[in-house]
């Protein structure tokens, strides 16, 4: 069984930037790409970014772009998304996610991660 752990939530004021982990344990995910979606309360689960294998491809929410960063390292175990000028409509729960296969916008990913809060004050 492959397990995902996030970690890096927290509380941030606007503006600020935080850096979330994903960190890969149990059975390797060969070939998987990895994503990461994030819910807020009342909403669906929704999209954020995704990297492939190799971390030769990545893709973002059009909404995003520019002030998320997705990367991983595979000697880790572990995929990062970096987040700057936060703001109080990130707030979420973020949650990692692992498929083998391409990278996917959709929920179509073959294992989660029990998921991380990230909170923005304005």
């Amino acid at each position: 069984q492959v397990q995902l752990v996030e970690s890096g939530g927290g509380l941030v004021q606007a503006g600020g930037s935080l850096r979330l982990s994903c960190t890969t344990s149990g059975r390797t995910c060969w070939r998987c790409a990895m994503g990461w979606f994030r819910q807020a309360p009342g909403k669906e689960r929704e999209f954020v970014a995704t990297i492939s294998w190799d971390g030769g491809k990545t893709v973002y929410a059009d909404s995003l772009k520019g002030r998320f960063t997705i990367w991983r390292d595979n000697a880790k175990n572990t995929v990062y998304l970096q987040m700057n000028s936060l703001k109080p409509e990130d707030t979420a729960v973020y949650y990692c996610a692992a498929r083998v296969g391409p990278p996917g916008a959709t929920l179509l990913y073959d294992y989660w991660g029990q998921g991380t809060q990230v909170t923005v004050s304005s």
